[in-house]
């Protein structure tokens, strides 16, 4: 192989570069393949952009609806108290015997109050009385009273509250008598005693008008003006005590007799005072029953005339009941609104005697009553 001629040597080189050739010529296209290939690929990887058109956002209001819980105004409230009491011997003496007064008899009464508005209010009592013995020694007949009330407020920036107050009462249980009274009441009440041991709740000062009628609607009447007082003091231990004051300057239709008939007029002063004391004390306490002790006391009234007319001879200026009524009471709360009771005492009074210098003979009258209160 070493020995080949350079012709042969050269042929051979030949051969060899053509081959090399080739390769180069095919690794070229090759090459150029590839490059295409890769453009292709590139111009798929990189796509165009796209334009993404959003859709505007729609804002949709909704009427929101709120509840809230209707303020209740005012309701028209009160109560209503059905009551039947029985009143038995003075101490075993009739009608008519010394001391008595009336005795052995009932009373029905019906009481009770509305509130017809947050102004405007009507109270109502009805007492029938009727005899409960044959001997017919007790009173008989009918009182009835009402009374409306309108609320004006407060005058000014005071603390003093004015009503006005209508009353009506027919005593068909007495001389037949009937009357109509106005009255402007002023309540000074929160200018009064307000502490830790006396609070006053009532302080009223009332001017007033009244005509009063006797049962024959003739000449027989009687013009009223005066200024009534009327208070309510509360203490502690469950005591209370109340104080009215009427003052009355009186215009008969008729002639009056006074001072044992010596004297005629037409015209009168009276002062007549209510004072009592009243308390409650439980006893007994057990779920929706209780046993209270109450007591009642006082003058019922206590009267001064200008011209002398109390006594068996109209010989009297002044003239007084002065009473005290213990009594157990027994009450049952069948619901929040009604109430059940029953009680038993008895009075001591001055039944028949009653003109200043001459009363005497206080006595014993034993009572009974039951009812039920139902408020609303």
């Amino acid at each position: 192989m070493g020995n080949l001629t350079p012709w042969k040597q050269g042929g051979r080189y030949k051969k060899i570069f053509l081959k090399g050739e080739i390769i180069m010529r095919k690794l070229a296209l090759l090459l150029g393949s590839l490059l295409v290939v890769a453009s292709a690929s590139a111009k798929e990887v990189v796509p165009a952009p796209v334009v993404v058109e959003e859709a505007p956002v729609q804002v949709i209001e909704k009427e929101v609806i709120v509840y809230r819980d209707k303020e209740e105004g005012f309701r028209p409230n009160g109560y209503v108290d059905l009551q039947y009491r029985w009143y038995g011997e003075t101490e075993g003496q009739e009608k008519g015997e010394g001391w008595a007064g009336e005795t052995n008899y009932s009373r029905t009464q019906l009481q009770g109050k509305i509130n017809m508005t947050e102004k405007q209010a009507l109270e109502y009592r009805i007492r029938n009385y009727g005899n409960t013995s044959a001997a017919k020694t007790g009173k008989d007949g009918t009182d009835t009273r009402l009374r409306y009330f309108y609320n004006h407020g407060n005058i000014g920036d005071t603390s003093i509250n004015l009503t006005s107050r209508l009353h009506y009462r027919d005593r068909e249980d007495t001389d037949g008598h009937q009357e109509l009274e106005y009255q402007a009441r002023f309540n000074f009440a929160d200018y009064m005693f307000n502490n830790d041991y006396v609070k006053t709740t009532n302080f009223v000062v009332a001017p007033k008008y009244r005509y009063q009628w006797g049962s024959g609607n003739n000449q027989d009447y009687d013009n009223q003006l005066g200024v009534d007082l009327y208070t309510m003091h509360e203490f502690p231990w469950g005591f209370s005590f109340e104080f009215n004051m009427y003052n009355t300057q009186h215009f008969y239709g008729e002639d009056k007799t006074f001072d044992r008939g010596n004297k005629t007029k037409d015209k009168n002063f009276t002062i007549d005072v209510e004072a009592y004391i009243y308390n409650t004390t439980n006893l007994y306490t057990n779920g929706d029953v209780t046993v209270d002790f109450n007591f009642e006391g006082g003058y019922d009234p206590y009267t001064w005339s200008q011209y002398k007319k109390y006594g068996d001879n109209r010989d009297q200026k002044q003239n007084y009941e002065l009473y005290a009524l213990p009594t157990i009471q027994v009450n049952y709360q069948a619901t929040p609104a009604l109430k059940l009771y029953a009680a038993a005492g008895a009075e001591y009074r001055n039944w028949e005697v009653t003109a200043k210098s001459d009363a005497k003979d206080w006595r014993w009258q034993p009572t009974v009553f039951a009812g039920f209160r139902a408020t609303f």
